[in-house]
């Protein structure tokens, strides 16, 4: 199999490297330590696996680990964390990573990850499997609840919402949907008020904290088929 490793320490990079190395079944094909180099690399290269740290400059790991999956599928990817972070689990596994372990696991451990994920494989450690289920039944019960309240919006007061998420001023607005600036103001305000929020950065927060960008850029949740002015 083909390996990518992205490090910001070049010592562990030539550690890990020498090791796998030794491994009839493993060649290492690139070796980086900044996360915009690794996802040229993995597309130049087009590995079986990436085995990537947090820390990298350029780009973060979920980040690197996103484009990757995106941009090369046929490349798997496995993370090597320094401590146990199980919100960076949790993203790293909605965002197609297929291995994650700490340094503090043995030599022996990492060589196991990198052919289980090459068949396939999900490798979560033992000690993460509860807390890991866990976080994703409540981030999809937050999710799931989200949803419902976005269901209270017209599709109007979705497309201010969908403005305000990306950053969006009342005159910005104003000017997107081609309506005045106190009528832009007005969807604002009902629409906070709808969703039980006081500020336009909560509203930010909200559509950021939930993952429900996917149903408000889509539209897919509607209730009034006519946009209000």
């Amino acid at each position: 199999m083909d390996i990518l490793l992205a490090d910001h320490h070049s010592l562990f990079r030539e550690a890990v490297r020498a090791i796998l190395e030794k491994e009839p079944d493993m060649q290492v094909v690139a070796e980086v330590g900044d996360g915009v180099l690794a996802v040229a690399e993995a597309e130049r290269h087009r590995p079986d696996i990436a085995i990537l740290s947090p820390g990298l400059p350029g780009l973060d790991v979920l980040r690197v680990t996103e484009v990757i999956r995106e941009r090369v599928p046929s490349c798997r990817v496995a993370i090597v964390s320094s401590d146990y972070d199980v919100s960076q689990l949790v993203r790293a596994v909605e965002l197609g990573a297929s291995g994650y372990m700490t340094r503090e696991s043995p030599i022996e451990d990492l060589l196991d990850m990198a052919r289980a994920v090459h068949r396939g494989d999900t490798v979560v450690p033992p000690s993460m499997l509860g807390d890991l289920l866990h976080e994703l039944k409540r981030r999809r019960q937050t999710r799931d609840e989200a949803v419902r309240q976005l269901a209270k919006l017209t599709r109007r007061e979705r497309e201010v919402l969908a403005l305000l998420a990306e950053g969006a001023d009342h005159r910005t607005i104003a000017e997107t949907l081609v309506i005045s600036p106190q009528t832009a103001r007005t969807h604002v305000q009902n629409l906070l008020g709808k969703l039980g929020l006081h500020s336009m950065l909560q509203a930010v927060a909200f559509v950021n904290r939930t993952d429900v960008r996917d149903e408000l850029f889509g539209s897919a949740v509607l209730v009034d088929e006519h946009a209000e002015d």
